[in-house]
């Protein structure tokens, strides 16, 4: 049976402030009329996962709402995990490593650098720095949630906001 797992990283978020903490910092609208269109985009393939997780930061919760709103789930069922925010790779392979064997598809909001070396670790695929916004599809055949480690996922597909038409 093959699990997949789809990599997001959050939305264009305002720029840093002095005043404000990093953890705090909101999506623009251009972030947030970008992740509506990759929800709908994602939605028009078909893609409905089982678990959604997120860094407990404003702009990667908030890019998994808006997509989720898309997806017709419930965006209130995702999970939050603090250590996504600056936890480095492997405090995404420990939430990956944790995700119950009943759901067969997970989507992941998190960030950059942490995200984009995930899926390159995962893979062994050049994702290169992932933008923002965009979608990584890796696919595991055969595997537990538990199982999954470096180089035993599937690149299939790198979804770059910019690349989908406006709508």
């Amino acid at each position: 049976m093959k699990k997949v797992l789809y990599l997001v990283r959050h939305a264009k978020a305002e720029d840093r402030a002095s005043f404000q903490r990093d953890h705090d910092r909101d999506l623009v609208s251009e972030g947030i009329m970008a992740a509506a269109r990759m929800g709908r985009h994602l939605a028009a393939m078909g893609i409905k996962p089982d678990c959604l997780i997120s860094s407990t930061a404003n702009r990667a919760k908030d890019t998994g709402k808006v997509i989720a709103e898309q997806l017709n789930l419930d965006p209130d069922s995702m999970v939050l995990e603090a250590r996504l925010f600056d936890g480095g790779p492997k405090a995404y392979m420990a939430a990956i490593n944790e995700v119950s064997s009943q759901c067969q598809s997970v989507m992941l909001f998190g960030h950059n650098p942490d995200i984009s070396y995930f899926a390159e670790f995962l893979t062994h695929a050049d994702v290169g720095s992932m933008s923002k916004g965009a979608v990584a599809i890796i696919e595991f055949d055969g595997l537990e949630w538990a199982e999954v480690s470096g180089r035993t996922g599937q690149l299939v597909d790198l979804i770059v906001p910019k690349k989908l038409k406006e709508s």
